[in-house]
Order: structure tokens, then C-alpha cells, then sequence
């Protein structure tokens, strides 16, 4: 029988096999993810999180803490207990390693952000990191904290191919690579840019495999059309129409004057 996998089995593969993985919206998304053997997702706490759990009850789900929701170690805990109990496996977290050693020392599984982190990203820009020697030591010191502070896993984002090889020899962590060539543990993208329901820009490593967006647009179209249609047919008489309603037998509807004229 067939169960969810765990941080010990991505642990024992390390260095064997590659895993896919999906950064997904909605429990529509998680359930074909599923049905498409990926087996580790990511999501956000929100009110989907419970539906993507369910859709994919086998899958290894890394669950994103929003960055600033927690201010202490203690607080970290409290909410990553939280987001276990709603259906993660493990708790993304790019706040410094302090709250990553709180939770980790709870046996939360933690997952860390080296390389370019959107959340940080006033300090890099958005870009790739870690093309200088200076900038490369400096990510896998980061590498080097995260792992110390307890967490499972490290997302690492855009940084080169061979830095993030290194970074994938030398940890125990699972390394999980976006826009890092093959070098690390997963291959790992967002749903949006897979499905192409982002509108905006698509990132260098990114690979658009469909084109939802213009599905949703022409949908959309298809919603006014149908809307305004109905909008006029109420206005010229066309609906409701008979077949559309219920009615009394004549002399049920006397009887209920009666009634009515008693009460």
C-alpha cells in the first residue's frame, strides 16, 4: 500500500535519484502533480492547503512560511506545529537559522533558502548568485548555517551549476534546485510558470508547457458573453419562461385566498 513519503526516504535517495517537484496553487494543480508521479510539492499556508494535502496524500509537501509572520524562535515552533497539523511535511523557512534551530530541535523538518531568495532579495536584486568567488563562499556559508541549525532540506535558487554540485556533494541537506541545472537532489519549478498561468515575467530557467492563461482569458470571454445573454433575455421577456417556473392549480390557489383571508 502505497505511503507519504518522509524526510528518511529523501535522505536514503540522496545522491542516487532525482526527484521532481511542483510549487503548486490549488488542490486542482496538486491532484494532477499526483496523477503525473511528481512526488515532493510545495504550497503556501493558505485556505488551499488543506485541499492540496488531500489531492496529493502521498506526496512530501514543504509548506511556506510567510516571511515576517513569525518574530521569534517561539513563535516559529507554535506555527510550524500549526502547519504540520494542517497536512505539511515540512516548513519552508527563510528567516535566519535561529528560527530554524527552534523547530528543528521540535523535530519540525525544516526547509532553508540559499542563492537568490526572493524574500532577501533587496540585497542581491534578482539575479543569479554566487558567480564571484567572494559571493559563491558567501552562499555556502549560508549552506553551511542552515544545515548546522537542523533543517532537512535547502531550496537553491539560481546560483551556477557547478557551485550548486558542490553545495549538493557537501550537505546532508536535500538540496532542492531551481535554475541550478541537474546539480541538485530535486528539479524543482512553480506550477505557474509549468502551466503558463503567470502574466508576468518568466524567469531564465523557467519552461512554459502550457498556455492557461489565454485558456483563462478566452473563458472569461465566454463568462461575459454568457452573463450579458442572460442579462438580456430578462430584459426583453425571453426568461424565465414557463418551463422555468412553478405554478397552482386554480383551485389550490382559491383555497389559499381563503386561508390567507382567515389568518
Amino acid at each position: 500500500m502505497p505511503r507519504r513519503i518522509t524526510v528518511y526516504d529523501l535522505q536514503s535517495g540522496k545522491g542516487s535519484r532525482k526527484w521532481l517537484q511542483l510549487h503548486v496553487d490549488t488542490a486542482a494543480e496538486a491532484a494532477a502533480a499526483f496523477a503525473a508521479d511528481i512526488p515532493i510539492l510545495s504550497c503556501e499556508p493558505d485556505h488551499n492547503l488543506e485541499g492540496i494535502r488531500a489531492a496529493a496524500p502521498y506526496a512530501f509537501l514543504s509548506v511556506g512560511m510567510p516571511h515576517g509572520a513569525v518574530a521569534t524562535p517561539g513563535e516559529a515552533v507554535r506555527l510550524g506545529f500549526d502547519m504540520m497539523r494542517r497536512g505539511a511535511d515540512a516548513v519552508y523557512c527563510s528567516h535566519s537559522p535561529r528560527f530554524i534551530e527552534a523547530m528543528a530541535m521540535e523535530g519540525i523538518p525544516v526547509t532553508g533558502h540559499v542563492g537568490l531568495v526572493p524574500n532577501r532579495a533587496t540585497w542581491t536584486n534578482f539575479r543569479a548568485v554566487g558567480k564571484t568567488p567572494e559571493e559563491a563562499a558567501k552562499v555556502l556559508r549560508s549552506v553551511r548555517d542552515i544545515e548546522n541549525a537542523g533543517a532537512a532540506c535547502v531550496e537553491v535558487e539560481v546560483v551556477p551549476v557547478r557551485l550548486a554540485d558542490y553545495i549538493t556533494r557537501k550537505t546532508p541537506m536535500i538540496t532542492m534546485g531551481m535554475g541550478c541545472g541537474t546539480a541538485c537532489d530535486t528539479q524543482y519549478l512553480f506550477s505557474s510558470d509549468v502551466l503558463g498561468t503567470n502574466t508576468g515575467h518568466y524567469p531564465r530557467h523557467s519552461r512554459k508547457y502550457a498556455d492557461f492563461a489565454a485558456l483563462e482569458a478566452g473563458l472569461q470571454e465566454k463568462r461575459v458573453t454568457a452573463f450579458r445573454a442572460f442579462a438580456e433575455d430578462v430584459a426583453s421577456g425571453a426568461y424565465p419562461q414557463a418551463g422555468h417556473q412553478v405554478d397552482m392549480e386554480d383551485a389550490a390557489f382559491e383555497r389559499f385566498l381563503a386561508l390567507a383571508k382567515a389568518m
